[in-house]
């Protein structure tokens, strides 16, 4: 039963009674419809009704009469065929307690107080994950929601932030910006607005999703007691996702706004850009000086100067006279060309894509009629209308000009949108056509890069004849993963920048992103030889591996800093592509699941206070530990491994967890820890991902005394959508040691792709015994002399490994490594 206490006026209320007068007021009617309930109070109403993946949904329509129809439409964000109030129509189960109703869910339980509206949200045992106790707005119909917090709560997600990695004491404004100065914790826009909130509790977490693509704010700094969710316009629609682990927040949140599509296996491998390549002879120079100095790399980016005075959908005659033939050599040595695409249509009567958007009123439109016209690189432009389903069509259709000619992957930049005007954007009355729901730029302007997104990805896969695309994205909104990758913008060559990354791109994956990563080097001021060395390391094993630098910058190549950096940088790229079986299966896992490809430690550790806001350490999946160095002259740094035992990849030192300690690391060294009972999947690097994919498998298994590990390996041809089709192999591998026996095992779980690795080599490491394979193959008296067999194995004795050969597995597999009598 509520008490008194529980229901009276909260005392945060008074901070806000200034900016925001009009309150719910008392509960005076409830009534059900197609599986919502509608609370009709003194002051306004909102609905209750499930999402999926156990989400509920709080809509509030601020100042609406008895008698107003209520709009439930959702946004683009959340993914197809679900609507906000669920797919169900059945009624919610409501109850009426005395001073409350309670309306039940699958997961959740909201209790709906009826003196004010104020709302609390309980798992089935009657714990109670949020507090909801104030809903407001003003005349203007900016809306707030307060949500209590405790003295021990830590904020994660939001995407796209400057910043540590826990956002507690921080507010931030949800409002896709081109702001050209440097990424600091006092900038609280940045291209990117993911309104996804994770509100970490000691006792469960849970998240808070704003679906309202116009400009809103999170703040979690005005007060210790409460952190407040405001929306400029289009009122409060939030979605509450329930825990209790961290890990059920982001899975059910990607289950609602959508996960990763599996990108081209080229598209993992490392891309090379500047701004910009200025034409076709200096791009082939640079493909001949990757494959010279035999560093892999599979994508070089064209900046804006490819294009015919900044005309979208065109090559200029002079710089690049034959694009197409340029594409086809590229290609045959494993190099694509990704172009980038701005929205600004350049206003000129005579060129083809302004004329086709004119005629068939496909552009953005001011209230008179006209069309919006604002200046960005090619002068005086007007910008498509990507929430017009037409509009996208078109766009996705005019994408064959570049896929005729052998490009796969795009490159979307300057789509916040971006405008040199005094908005730095479209003007706020700007009208877009919202697929039928008319609304103002100022209402949706945080989806406008996202759309655009939406529209090149499609465009793309129906032009591509079932390879899959590739398409790069500066700006997005929540749910921009099922479309793009993307990446942190226009950050600096500063120390600064790279340790940032870190944060940055951790919580981006905690927001449904995984296919993430900043500039390697920097984009903006001169990067030295040590940065980039140290920032390459880093960055070898971020999902998205791209080295980008401004015009007019010192250039910053692998090779630009002489020999000694070269060589750091070679050997990090390489290691990339040496992972490739890794990360290919882990990016698998994201699209299965939305776990994010690199991880902060809190993720797999929740309990462990000392990782709360660990964020310059991460995890790839979670059997990695890196901890890069940034700062200069740095060739010591304090690493903190969690519980239980790590090995050094380089040297195999192994340590005891739950400690920090002082790693020594040269400037050739990035400290890289694989835990206890790791599988690792590699191969031999290759200089491309796809065009040189090797037949034989590597299998690192870092052998556990007591214990057990497990890795999902997955494989498929890399390029098509066969994959979807069932053609692929997915492998579930395990691993257990007890004293005296190690067993490994390998299951098929399906095995459709006929392709794939057609040798395995496992290595047990760091055996704690000397072990022989019990009935299996041959024993042989040197690792070389394995070469020749289909199967068999080797102990060596001074590094303590057991070597395994076998055939590509198409049945289970089990093997059992023994202590020699």
């Amino acid at each position: 039963m509520l008490t008194s206490e529980q229901i009276s006026p909260d005392k945060l209320h008074s901070d806000y009674a200034a900016s925001f007068t009009l309150m719910l007021g008392r509960v005076i009617k409830i009534e059900q419809e197609a599986g919502r309930v509608i609370f009709t109070c003194d002051n306004g109403k909102f609905a209750v009704s499930k999402a999926r993946a156990g989400a509920v949904r709080i809509r509030l329509f601020a100042g609406a009469a008895p008698d107003e129809e209520i709009n439930m439409k959702t946004t683009p964000a959340i993914v197809e065929g679900e609507s906000g109030a669920g797919a169900a129509e059945t009624e919610l189960p409501v109850a009426d307690i005395g001073l409350a109703y309670l309306v039940e869910t699958d997961e959740i339980t909201i209790e709906v107080v009826k003196e004010d509206g104020s709302l609390r949200f309980k798992d089935s045992s009657g714990h109670i994950w949020a507090r909801n106790p104030m809903m407001a707005w003003n005349e203007q119909k900016s809306a707030i929601a307060l949500f209590r917090a405790s003295e021990n709560v830590h904020y994660y997600g939001l995407g796209e932030k400057t910043g540590f990695l826990d956002k507690r004491g921080e507010r931030y404004e949800m409002w896709n910006s081109d702001n050209f100065s440097p990424h600091v914790p006092e900038i609280e826009a940045l291209y990117q607005s993911i309104p996804f909130l994770i509100v970490n509790e000691p006792e469960c977490s849970y998240g808070i999703f704003l679906d309202n693509p116009g400009r809103s704010v999170f703040d979690m700094r005005s007060s210790s007691e409460a952190f407040t969710v405001q929306a400029d316009t289009g009122g409060l629609d939030y979605y509450l996702i329930p825990g209790p682990q961290l890990k059920d927040v982001v899975k059910k949140y990607t289950a609602l706004t959508g996960r990763i599509q599996l990108p081209p296996q080229w598209s993992i491998g490392y891309h090379q850009s500047r701004y910009s390549y200025m034409d076709q002879d200096e791009v082939m120079e640079m493909a001949r000086t990757f494959r010279e100095k035999e560093i892999p790399c599979d994508v070089i980016h064209l900046d804006i100067h490819y294009m015919n005075e900044y005309r979208v959908f065109t090559f200029d005659p002079a710089r690049f006279p034959d694009p197409k033939a340029m594409i086809a050599e590229l290609k045959t040595m494993g190099i694509r060309i990704v172009p980038i695409v701005d929205p600004g249509v350049k206003l000129d009567p005579e060129y083809r894509v302004y004329q086709e958007g004119t005629d068939s009123d496909l552009f953005c439109l001011k209230p008179d009629g006209s069309p919006f016209v604002g200046p960005v690189w090619p002068g005086p432009s007007v910008f498509p209308d990507f929430s017009d389903a037409k509009a996208r069509e078109w766009w996705g259709d005019l994408h064959r000009f570049f896929t005729d000619m052998g490009i796969e992957g795009i490159w979307n930049d300057m789509n916040e949108p971006s405008v040199f005007n005094e908005n730095k954007t479209i003007d706020p009355d700007t009208l877009h056509r919202y697929d039928g729901n008319p609304a103002t730029h100022a209402e949706i302007h945080n989806l406008y890069g996202m759309l655009m997104s939406k529209a090149t990805a499609e465009g793309m896969t129906r032009n591509l004849d079932g390879r899959r695309p590739f398409v790069l994205s500066r700006a997005g909104y929540a749910g921009i993963q099922r479309y793009a990758a993307v990446w942190t913008g226009d950050n600096r060559s500063f120390w600064e920048h790279m340790a940032l990354a870190m944060p940055m791109v951790l919580n981006l994956g905690l927001s449904g992103i995984s296919f993430s990563g900043p500039d390697i080097g920097g984009f903006g001021h001169h990067t030295t030889g040590e940065l980039l060395a140290r920032w390459t390391q880093m960055g070898a094993l971020f999902p998205f591996c791209r080295n980008h630098s401004m015009l007019e910058t010192i250039r910053q190549e692998p090779w630009s800093f002489g020999p000694e950096v070269e060589d750091i940088c070679r050997e990090y790229i390489r290691l990339r592509y040496s992972m490739m079986p890794l990360l290919y299966s882990l990016f698998r896992e994201a699209a299965e699941t939305g776990m994010p490809i690199i991880r902060p430690l809190l993720l797999e550790y929740p309990e462990d206070p000392n990782v709360a806001n660990l964020c310059d350490q991460f995890l790839l999946g979670d059997q990695i530990l890196a901890a890069p160095v940034y700062r200069p002259d740095t060739f010591h740094r304090v690493v903190y491994l969690p519980e239980g035992n790590w090995f050094d990849y380089k040297t195999g030192e192994k340590r005891e967890g739950g400690r920090h300690f002082m790693a020594h690391a040269p400037l050739d060294t990035l400290p890289l820890y694989v835990k206890e009972g790791a599988i690792i999947p590699s191969t031999a690097p290759a200089l491309s991902a796809e065009f040189e994919r090797p037949s034989d498998l590597f299998l690192d298994i870092y052998t556990p005394e007591n214990g057990e590990g497990a890795f999902d390996l997955y494989d498929d041809d890399g390029a098509t959508f066969a994959y979807k089709d069932k053609k692929y192999n997915l492998y579930r591998l395990r691993v257990e040691g007890t004293e005296g026996t190690v067993k490994f095992t390998v299951h098929p779980e399906w095995t459709g792709y006929g392709e794939g690795w057609k040798r395995w080599t496992l290595t047990f490491k760091h055996l704690p015994f000397a072990g022989y394979l019990k009935d299996f193959g041959k024993e042989t008296a040197d690792r070389d002399a394995l070469e020749t067999l289909a199967e068999g194995w080797h102990f060596d004795s001074a590094a303590r490994e057991l070597t395994v050969v076998l055939n590509q597995p198409l049945k289970d597999v089990e093997l059992v490594v023994k202590t020699r009598a």
